[in-house]
């Protein structure tokens, strides 16, 4: 089991986002604490370098992660919201 920690700005933004990409942000801590960073099965996901990680809940919104270093099983979701805005 990997920790998912979310940055209290994602959840501000999770909080405006149409309720059907808020259940799949949902779906998505739920399935980052479960198998961890990668997440290959999800449409539109991609590394982005190093060790964060992005992926498209629908066509405008996103969630930007970022995995830690060693052997700590630890994720911070550091953006969720608009893509225009995402930091990548």
């Amino acid at each position: 089991m990997w920790q998912v920690n979310i940055h209290k700005q994602a959840i501000k933004r999770a909080r405006k986002m149409p309720k059907r990409e808020q259940q799949l942000f949902r779906a998505l801590v739920k399935d980052l604490t479960v198998t961890g960073a990668l997440q290959t099965s999800w449409p539109n996901y991609s590394k982005l370098g190093g060790r964060k990680h992005h992926c498209h809940l629908s066509y405008k919104w996103v969630a930007c992660w970022e995995e830690s270093e060693g052997e700590l099983y630890l994720i911070d979701v550091y953006y969720v919201g608009s893509r225009e805005d995402a930091p990548y």
